[in-house]
């Protein structure tokens, strides 16, 4: 459980005792019963849901409800993907595949953020820019950004340029269209009391339109990472040496329903820890957001 749905448990228990006239002590104890009661109810439904979806899998599988030959099973995937671990794949090592798909998307994700962030800005800012580029961005958005990786396959060969090309494209758009929201969505009555108070420009930029889009930013990095995850697992299904991608190109064309599953569930972690670290990110450079309301 993250620390807004524990303040929001803990001031809803707070308010219930004082308004039985308890004591402190009796409130805190009641806020840290509730707050373990619900984090323990969480976890309780989020593992009952795997074990039954997992179980159910397995057993449709083994009595061929489903054809395991499209579906393949829990525990062969597991095995699969225990052999990758401890042995490598048939095209080397695992971690080195892992590692190339997460350099592309990492860098896609890093150089599209941030210039989805400053064009958004800008254009958000300066509403004569906006007019003049946004029918080229309209036109550029509009091509699905899947039909670029066999251009960018051409430009740029089979190595890292090109699946960092894809993935950029794969997260500009989402960053920018929230960031140029977010900004035109400023509090006018923050602008205009910090206008009143001398700040202009840059300065007013950075202290007030700046915090006001943080919301909508962040909610576009929450989504553009596994964006660029797709991007360069795309790009590698196109053409690749190396990469996850390349591994799911290979299991599709011999069949390996398995090898499929399993380098799907690697893209399943990786992506999980990701939204996780970003999370953490989001509420350290956001403390002074109110905590969401929760029932």
């Amino acid at each position: 459980m993250n620390d807004n749905a524990m303040s929001s448990t803990m001031s809803t228990t707070i308010t219930a005792a004082h308004a039985r006239g308890t004591s402190e002590a009796e409130i805190e104890a009641a806020a840290a019963r509730a707050a373990t009661k619900r984090r323990y109810t969480v976890n309780f439904w989020r593992w009952f849901i795997l074990v039954v979806f997992l179980g159910g899998w397995e057993l449709l599988s083994s009595t061929k409800v489903i054809d395991e030959f499209f579906f393949s099973k829990p525990s062969d995937i597991w095995a699969r993907l225990w052999t990758w671990i401890t042995e490598g794949t048939a095209e080397g090592s695992l971690w080195y595949h892992l590692w190339v798909t997460m350099e592309e998307s990492l860098l896609g994700f890093g150089v599209g953020s941030i210039a989805g962030i400053l064009a958004g800005i800008a254009l958000g800012r300066n509403r004569m820019l906006a007019d003049v580029f946004s029918v080229y961005i309209k036109l550029i958005n509009s091509v699905p950004r899947v039909v670029l990786a066999p251009i960018f396959i051409m430009v740029f060969g089979l190595g890292l340029t090109s699946k960092v090309a894809l993935s950029f494209v794969m997260v500009f758009f989402v960053v920018f269209s929230n960031a140029f929201q977010g900004v035109r969505e400023a509090d006018r009555n923050l602008l205009a009391n910090a206008q009143i108070l001398g700040a202009k420009g840059w300065q007013l930029t950075r202290s007030v339109v700046i915090p006001s889009a943080m919301s909508w930013i962040f909610a576009s990095l929450h989504v553009s990472f596994g964006f660029a995850i797709v991007g360069a697992i795309v790009g590698e299904f196109v053409g690749a040496r190396y990469g996850i991608g390349l591994l799911i190109n290979i299991a599709k064309g011999s069949f390996d329903a398995a090898g499929m599953y399993a380098a799907i569930v690697i893209i399943m972690v990786v992506a999980l820890a990701a939204e996780y670290l970003m999370t953490l990110v989001e509420n350290r450079l956001a403390k002074w957001r109110p905590a969401p309301l929760h029932d």
